[in-house]
């Protein structure tokens, strides 16, 4: 099989990442999706799984401007956007801009912080913008969110709202290392000696290439029918009181798509669609039995019976 153009550089990138982050390869799968599909990305789990050093090794990999905010309660919207100032020099305001001005933006321990603060980021994630005191300033492209959250469970933790977890792309989990990955954690302390050494092997032009292909993936409408088969069925389900939205549609459709270039593809296969459908969508939805976020195990089992039911058409 003769090898696509865009296979050198994301084999690269992989294997940068790789270097450094010894957890779940599956979880830089899903990161590259996010990447490639123009999406953001949220991660989740315990503390000290690697969670920061997934997303800080994502972005070290790229030749970008890079951003990391530590969002603690006491931190107020401004201190993310940006804020204007009056020069004396000028005898104007200035506009001093926040952390969000740049490619990738890690925020860390998202939920740790205030829906307030939570909310300004909305707008930069769905329209690629940010309007402070009636200004709107467009983000550097490529822009990408790597938010790391712990479990809801955790004390000093806020609830995503509903909204603010529609605009992640994916949602992900990434479990402890298998016994021999820890065992290399052990052995080369990556976060501590490896990180900051990290070479970036990608420019920013090269990932808009990949999205830009990512976009033209092709799809047979046996497969867009299976998509909307799912994505109808939750509306349905009987334990789900609010189903995949439109929105959701259209990011499963972009993920998958994503994947399939990741994988050497430039057309789309079942498998794509069913890899995506629970880090895509699981967060999406809203189960009877808990009205609010985080009921992210139900919204699981129900999201792999509609799989079951649903034959695939290939």
């Amino acid at each position: 099989m003769e090898e696509l153009p865009h296979m050198q550089p994301l084999a690269r990138l992989r294997a940068n990442m790789e270097s450094v982050f010894f957890g779940q390869k599956q979880a830089i799968t899903h990161v590259l999706v996010g990447l490639v599909a123009r999406g953001h990305v949220l991660i989740e789990d315990v503390p000290g799984v690697g969670k920061t050093v997934l997303a800080r090794a994502l972005a070290r990999s790229i030749n970008c401007d890079f951003s990391r905010i530590q969002l603690t309660p006491d931190m107020l919207p401004s201190d993310i956007l940006g804020v204007s100032v009056y020069s004396q020099e000028t005898k104007a305001f200035e506009f001093k801009s926040g952390p969000i001005f740049a490619n990738i933006l890690l925020a860390d321990e998202i939920n740790r912080t205030t829906p307030r603060t939570q909310s300004a980021l909305l707008e930069a994630m769905n329209d690629y913008s940010v309007t402070v005191d009636g200004v709107t300033r467009p983000l550097p492209a490529p822009f990408m969110v790597v938010a790391t959250q712990n479990p809801f469970e955790f004390e000093g933790t806020y609830l995503l709202p509903e909204n603010q977890l529609d605009r992640f792309l994916l949602r992900v989990t990434l479990g402890y290392p298998e016994r021999e990955r820890e065992k290399e954690i052990l052995r080369q302390q990556p976060s501590r000696f490896k990180l900051d050494q990290l070479d970036p092997v990608l420019s920013t032009n090269d990932v808009t290439a990949l999205q830009g292909q990512a976009a033209q993936v092709k799809i047979d409408p046996a497969l867009m029918d299976y998509m909307l088969d799912i994505v109808e069925a939750t509306r349905t389900a009987e334990q789900l009181h609010i189903g995949i939205s439109p929105r959701g549609s259209l990011a499963l459709m972009q993920s998958a798509q994503a994947l399939a270039l990741i994988e050497g593809r430039d057309y789309l296969a079942p498998d794509d669609i069913k890899s995506m459908v629970i880090p895509v969508c699981a967060h999406r939805v809203i189960t009877k039995n808990h009205m609010a976020s985080g009921d992210l195990l139900t919204a699981t089992r129900v999201l792999e019976q509609v799989l079951q039911k649903i034959p695939s058409p290939i």
